[in-house]
């Protein structure tokens, strides 16, 4: 996650949204270790870690590493959902609901 003053508002927006088992009864901690990473969120009984993109996310270095970073974390079970920072502002709702789907999909397995 982006430790700017921007982003780490858009974080604070959606765990505001995630905290307290907010959405839809599931609990999410945010910062979580998953050594050697931290995950922005997750949601430890449906094995599902929310990342908080920001701009850098779109350079060849940052796609590299997220994938690498994604790959380390769905093979120790994880599923991995990745939002922009801008959707959190802008689309809240949509970022809400594809969490909700994904969460769903996990409870169908």
């Amino acid at each position: 996650m982006d430790k700017s003053p921007k982003a780490l508002a858009r974080a604070r927006i959606l765990r505001g949204y995630l905290r307290d088992r907010r959405l839809a009864g599931f609990k999410f901690r945010q910062q979580v270790p998953i050594p050697p990473y931290i995950a922005d969120f997750a949601c430890l009984s449906h094995r599902l870690v929310v990342e908080v993109d920001g701009a850098t996310h779109g350079d060849a270095h940052e796609v590299e590493y997220d994938g690498h970073r994604t790959h380390f974390l769905q093979t120790k079970g994880f599923a991995v959902h990745r939002v922009s920072n801008v959707d959190v502002l802008t689309n809240l709702s949509n970022v809400l609901d594809g969490i909700l789907i994904v969460l769903k999909q996990r409870d169908s397995r």
